[in-house]
């Protein structure tokens, strides 16, 4: 169904979504009564068509200040759509139109969608029932900082590792952008514009008309307004790592008064902020994308004051008296009276001849969302059996022709949740090659096949595949750390109890009391997070972490 626009400069979009169209007419008329002159009044009969106005609003840098969804739509019903819709627009204030019989679904949405208010149909008269609401509701979203956002374009390749990356990356960070492929004529001519011959992708143009080939992250971070460089250089508190466990401790940090910094590699939100569905998470019984829980937590340590910079590795800490240097590999360095390692662990790598140069061509680690849409129609293999795999499968199989997920042990219960491994079975197009592992990949400059090897059997099997995305286990992100911080066999940072297993604390330990539950052989340098030895390796245990290693740091500056 078509969505009814209105052509004209850019203004701020109220967007209203019914599928029963004398329902949606009533409401833009009502709408364009009041509004129509300062505000565009968007109208869609179905949340799909609505996403897709959304996205194209979102790539033009038009902003959106209310959206009002009807319940009960077929395929996707008001409280999905506006789920879907905050993934765009955060920002947005959102209204859920619902009968009587309906209120409870509206009042369970407020937990699931940041629902602002909802509306009892009939809204008649709309001077007393509609208008003061959404007088509010645009009150409310001009008093925050709602200006259109600048798209960067991408040009690049389809099979391009680079490219894809880079778009990732944007992706993560929440930066708008829009793709161009550089077989388009769209993509030829900014590629002539920048004076490129389209060898070297991806071309980024930032919104400031930057042209920018093959950047590194941080040049780019830079480029596209992300804070790379510390405000100071000495500071309370130094989170290393923005996954659930940093974004944890920099919001519980700055909301109690110290002075802190995040510090993250890539995009916050680590392996977490990469799930296409959390449905295990306390408080959002409906689940909640690793997309949606990384943005509001980022924005919830801003609004308290924490910076976060983005694209700086870390590379050293080191004592020097009462401070905790943290060097960058850039050379620069900057100070805290502590420290919380939640460096997180990265996906292992996949050790099987032509893995490693299909990369980012066909073969990714994690959840790669970018690349979601591109798989549509097409066979997915997906390689592990931890939830992660679980859920990369559930989000694809909306799309792809075919998921099939490659477990080498002979079951997904041993390492999946109950609630997911149901999920799997119960979800027609994806199938469990169990007691399988992938022997070798194939393809010149893309994935086009893989060997699969029955590790029972012995048997193996040639297979065409596009498409690969790997979840085989997680590792540590601790190398630096040798020679500073102690850790087991495995990489894993060792704190509290098991420093002291032998009743005695580490043999470098100055103080008279015993490490902290979460405090490494350094004082003042806690973890949290799955880089923890024994760790839970969940999220909601992360951010618990986060918040408690906090709490420890705050103990240890009013005693030092």
């Amino acid at each position: 169904m078509p969505v009814e626009q209105t052509a004209g400069p850019v203004r701020t979009v109220i967007m209203t979504v019914d599928d029963d169209p004398g329902v949606s007419r009533a409401v833009a008329r009502d709408l364009r009564r009041r509004y129509g002159a300062s505000y565009r009044i968007v109208r869609a009969e179905s949340g799909e068509s609505a996403l897709a106005a959304l996205h194209e609003l979102k790539l033009r840098g038009g902003p959106v200040a209310v959206i009002l969804a009807d319940y009960r739509m077929p395929q996707m019903n008001g409280i999905e759509f506006l789920e879907q819709a905050l993934d765009i627009y955060p920002g947005a204030r959102r209204v859920l139109l619902t009968a009587y019989a309906d209120t409870n679904a509206a009042i369970d949405a407020i937990n699931v969608v940041d629902l602002d208010h909802y509306l009892l149909k009939p809204w008649e008269p709309p001077e007393e029932k509609l208008y003061p609401v959404v007088d509010d509701l645009l009150q409310s979203w001009r008093t925050t900082d709602n200006r259109p956002v600048a798209v960067t374009k991408v040009v690049g390749h389809r099979w391009s590792a680079r490219s894809s990356a880079v778009r990732e990356f944007l992706a993560r960070n929440q930066v708008p952008y829009r793709w161009y492929s550089s077989d388009d004529p769209e993509g030829r001519r900014l590629l002539r514009a920048a004076g490129e011959e389209g060898l070297r992708l991806p071309l980024v143009i930032t919104p400031d008309g930057t042209a920018l080939v093959e950047p590194e992250d941080q040049e780019l971070a830079a480029r596209v307004g992300l804070a790379t460089t510390p405000a100071t250089d000495f500071y309370d508190l130094v989170v290393i790592g923005g996954g659930p466990a940093g974004l944890g401790a920099a919001v519980y940090g700055a909301s109690e008064g110290l002075r802190t910094v995040l510090v993250e590699r890539s995009a916050t939100g680590g392996q977490a902020g990469q799930s296409s569905r959390i449905e295990n998470y306390l408080g959002f019984p409906d689940g909640v994308s690793g997309a949606q829980l990384t943005d509001r937590a980022r924005r919830q340590a801003a609004k308290f004051g924490a910076e976060i910079l983005t694209a700086r590795e870390v590379t050293g800490l080191e004592v020097n008296g009462a401070s905790r240097v943290v060097r960058f590999s850039d050379g620069s360095a900057v100070a805290a009276h502590s420290v919380i390692l939640a460096t997180g662990v990265s996906y292992r790598q996949l050790d099987a001849p032509r893995v490693t140069e299909l990369t980012g061509c066909g073969v990714f680690y994690g959840s790669a969302l970018t690349e979601a849409a591109a798989c549509q129609g097409h066979d997915v293999y997906i390689v592990g059996g931890a939830n992660s795999a679980g859920q990369a499968a559930i989000y694809l199989a909306r799309s792809a022709k075919s998921v099939t997920v490659l477990v080498r042990k002979p079951s997904l219960t041993t390492s999946m949740s109950h609630y997911l491994v149901q999920q799997v079975d119960e979800t027609p197009t994806i199938s469990v090659r169990t007691n399988t592992v992938v022997d070798a990949a194939h393809g010149a400059h893309q994935l086009e096949q893989i060997t699969l090897r029955d590790t029972v059997t012995g048997h193996t099997e040639l297979v065409d595949a596009q498409w690969m995305f790997v979840f085989i286990g997680a590792a540590p992100l601790t190398d630096w750390l040798e020679g500073t911080v102690l850790r087991d066999s495995h990489g894993f940072i060792l704190t509290g109890p098991d420093l002291t297993a032998d009743g005695r604390p580490p043999a470098e330990w100055e103080l008279d009391r015993p490490p902290y539950h979460l405090e490494t052989n350094v004082p003042g340098v806690f973890v949290a997070g799955d880089a923890r030895a024994e760790s839970a390796k969940r999220v909601a245990s992360a951010v618990g972490e986060g918040a408690m290693a906090v709490m420890l740091a705050h103990r240890y500056l009013e005693q030092s």
